[in-house]
């Protein structure tokens, strides 16, 4: 049979339980994913500042990392040939572009040292979405927005103030709203002597930040928290519960990164009662592997969960972005498989029989739920999938592999 065969197939198989995979077709289009840069080059930047720090770690060697903004946009844009839909990009503020002979430190940054992110993305009809970069410098050894020293926090004051101004030039530059994501990895390895002056000073900083003017319809500031970092395990400054009182006072969007919390914790669970009291909401999607190790997304119950949950809230209200970089194996097939499995966990959660299952729980008939809950597992997704690739134009399947492989053989390999 031919993919349109089969899916003619499929289509009658949902309709049977009152489920439109042309209209589950339809909404998946509607949905962008931000792509993460930093995944191309193991979260490096253009600066070549050193080493990576604050808490992050980028494990693994695999040959053919992108070493220049040329590399890593041929090899996004290699990505992005196997991603169905249109999407965005996420960049880092370490990812600004200088002419020969220019330099400038963090907190001088404009939005001309983005300008071909900005070309690159017109030509491909992206979006952005961005994030001041406040880890891997010299003046992040210590804290940053929450630093005892004064010069040290204006210096990530005035770097976040820049953010808010490239991030509103790419919103007009693109006609698409930015989200502008605050992550800072300030924090103490042992038990602190006073939690609460840190966040005093936190707060202080941010209020500094967005104090400047700027088009709250085009750049949607979100503040991001963590349970912990590696050498920052005992306390950090920007918990969950600081941000999410933070964004709610000054009406800014909270991120839930679902590989920031507590293992037992379910980000998931988190988005309805987010989304009852704020018009919008930022994700980063991963995967922890007993920390938050940002390993590659994949096509998993917590995905799934986290889909069920944008698409039952409305997904109009989500800025969903991935947040992984892998460099034990090819960095180019990671993007693919993250941002494959990201859709497929959107469609299933379009292709589910939604007011049935609702009306069930309503009515408290939790057998009949639980059992349709699970014989849905095992619904022909594939085959609406596989669909969905062929009118996008785009190889259905591992059918994307072998191009990966051939990219590899022919650029990767080169890079020495």
């Amino acid at each position: 049979m031919t993919t349109m065969e089969r899916y003619q197939s499929t289509k009658e198989i949902y309709a049977a339980i009152g489920v439109d995979t042309e209209e589950a077709i339809s909404t998946l289009s509607k949905i962008p994913i931000s792509m993460h840069c930093w995944q191309g080059d193991d979260v490096t930047g253009f600066e070549h500042a050193g080493s990576l720090s604050g808490g992050i770690q980028a494990t693994g060697n695999y040959p053919g990392k992108a070493r220049t903004p040329e590399e890593l946009m041929s090899d996004m844009d290699k990505a992005l040939s196997l991603i169905p839909g249109i999407h965005k990009i996420n960049l880092h503020a370490c990812y600004a572009i200088f002419e020969p002979g220019e330099s400038v430190d963090r907190d001088q940054l404009e939005p001309k040292h983005f300008r071909r992110w900005v070309d690159f993305a017109k030509e491909r009809k992206l979006g952005i979405d961005f994030n001041p970069t406040f880890f891997s410098h010299p003046k992040a050894m210590d804290a940053t927005l929450s630093s005892e020293k004064d010069d040290i926090r204006k210096f990530w004051i005035e770097h976040g103030k820049c953010s808010i101004k490239i991030a509103e030039y790419f919103a007009e530059e693109l006609g698409v709203p930015c989200c502008m994501n605050i992550w800072i990895p300030d924090g103490y390895k042992d038990i602190p002597a006073d939690r609460t002056s840190p966040r005093v000073r936190l707060k202080d900083s941010l209020d500094q930040m967005i104090s400047i003017p700027y088009d709250k319809s085009k750049v949607y500031v979100a503040v991001e928290s963590k349970v912990f970092g590696i050498g920052l395990e005992s306390y950090t400054v920007g918990s969950h519960e600081f941000y999410m009182n933070y964004a709610a006072k000054n009406n800014l969007l909270c991120l839930l990164d679902n590989g920031h919390y507590h293992p037992t914790e379910s980000v998931a669970d988190k988005i309805s009662s987010m989304l009852l009291f704020s018009d919008h909401l930022a994700l980063h999607v991963t995967r922890s592997v007993r920390w938050d190790s940002d390993h590659i997304v994949l096509f998993d119950d917590e995905t799934r969960e986290i889909a069920k949950e944008i698409i039952r809230n409305g997904y109009e209200k989500v800025f969903l972005a991935l947040d992984f970089f892998d460099a034990s194996i090819n960095r180019i097939a990671a993007w693919v498989i993250g941002m494959r499995n990201m859709q497929k966990a959107l469609l299933s959660a379009l292709l589910l029989p939604t007011d049935k299952l609702t009306s069930l729980q309503k009515n408290r008939d939790l057998t009949e739920l639980i059992m349709l809950q699970e014989e849905m597992k095992l619904y022909p997704i594939g085959d609406v999938w596989n669909y969905f690739c062929e009118i996008k134009e785009v190889p259905a399947t591992e059918d994307w592999f072998p191009i990966i492989r051939d990219y590899e053989k022919n650029v990767l390999s080169k890079r020495i």
